[in-house]
């Protein structure tokens, strides 16, 4: 594909590939192998709906990365990666869900073809897309391949985010309010979860003005009442009543970019308890955000938070955040750097996080986060322009 339609510059693409190998350098490694489908779209564009099926990119320390993977899905490599199509290979649709062969056999037969069976290869083994099955095929495939594990490699190459890859997050923020107001206006007693998450659907996809939407690697989730006590829980069919809170745990997307916000309303008079939270929850999330500085670390963002929930009596566990940026299903986070009390990263400028502090209580749950921007001076930029407030309707 052309450079001229691929989603960032030749130069963005160039920056990515540098860094990495860098960092293979740093971890003795000839050739990475790289299943995430966030970090293969990082490196060569490549975005497509196939991560089911086996694929991955093999980036050697010279040359042009190679994506491989089925070979109907090849022809989509054509179309978005920034690549020469001679670096897009397919293997034959025989392979998949095979109970006589295995595509790694086919990857295996790339890497003789490199002159690299006796590398030191890196693979992702804590990867959502790399199976035990697949690794067990590659060992058996490479005998004098040393295979080592590269899990996180290139996500942490991804921690501080360009000009070019925060033009595009400001853009999903533009969406992210869109959909966190669509729930909040639509939402009222009576009204069936389903419909209601139907309409962020359609807000989100529809995206705001030229900046179309794409789809989030996370599903809305909207639980209410006592399923607002739970963190990851989606929707149903019954209607929304009066005498609960619902939070929405939303993010627009654009060209799989993220910027995560959530918001909670409730339905009728809150209790008081809910109340005292919120001021409580607001305050620390001002504090987290004055200690969101670069050169501080992210345990300071998430102690500034957690001292002021101890103020008010409220006890929390567990992390406040990750980086966002480019993400496939089933998961909008990097997986690599954490807003929690024993994470010591350093901050530095052009690092995205989704500030998440929720409180999720015995009888309901509120959940009020920014996506934020460390900067180059002073605190961080909240990206979303949305109110933070416990939202109340009648």
């Amino acid at each position: 594909m052309p450079i001229e339609h691929a989603p960032f510059s030749q130069a963005e693409y160039d920056r990515r590939i540098s860094k990495t190998r860098k960092a293979m350098e740093k971890a003795g490694l000839d050739l990475l192998f790289v299943t995430d489908p966030s970090n293969q779209a990082w490196l060569t564009g490549y975005d497509g709906w196939s991560f089911y099926v086996h694929q991955g990119v093999l980036l050697g320390l010279e040359g042009e990365p190679i994506w491989w993977g089925r070979f109907m899905d090849a022809l989509g490599g054509r179309r978005t990666c920034w690549m020469s199509d001679d670096n897009i290979h397919g293997y034959a649709d025989n392979y998949v869900q095979s109970t006589v062969r295995h595509p790694m056999q086919d990857l295996a037969g790339h890497i003789r073809a490199l002159g690299l069976e006796a590398a030191r290869i890196g693979v992702e083994m804590e990867n959502y897309y790399y199976s035990a099955k697949a690794h067990a095929v590659l060992v058996e495939e490479l005998p004098n391949a040393s295979l080592q594990d590269a899990t996180a490699l290139v996500n942490w190459q991804r921690l501080v985010k360009s000009d070019e890859e925060i033009g595009f997050i400001r853009k999903a923020a533009r969406i992210s309010e869109k959909v966190i107001q669509t729930a909040i206006d639509r939402a009222a007693p009576g009204v069936r979860k389903n419909d209601l998450v139907a309409d962020i659907f359609h807000a989100g996809i529809t995206g705001v003005d030229d900046d179309w939407g794409d789809y989030p690697a996370i599903v809305p989730l909207t639980p209410s009442g006592l399923d607002a006590t739970a963190a990851h829980l989606t929707w149903n069919g019954a209607p929304m009543k009066a005498g609960e809170a619902t939070f929405f745990e939303l993010s627009g997307c654009y060209r799989r970019y993220h910027a995560p916000l959530c918001r909670t309303v409730y339905l009728g008079s809150p209790p008081p308890e809910m109340l005292a939270a919120e001021q409580a929850q607001i305050k620390g999330i001002a504090a987290g955000l004055e200690a969101a500085r670069a050169g501080n670390r992210t345990c300071d963002i998430a102690n500034a938070f957690m001292d002021v929930l101890a103020k008010h009596g409220i006890k929390r566990e567990g992390r406040m955040g990750y980086p966002i940026g480019l993400s496939y299903p089933p998961d909008w986070g990097e997986r690599t750097a954490s807003i929690r009390t024993e994470d010591d990263t350093v901050l530095e400028p052009g690092m995205v996080f989704h500030f998440m502090p929720a409180l999720w209580m015995d009888s309901w749950g509120l959940e009020t986060t920014e996506t934020i921007l460390i900067t180059e001076n002073g605190p961080a930029e909240a990206l979303c322009n949305m109110e933070r407030k416990l939202f109340v309707k009648d």
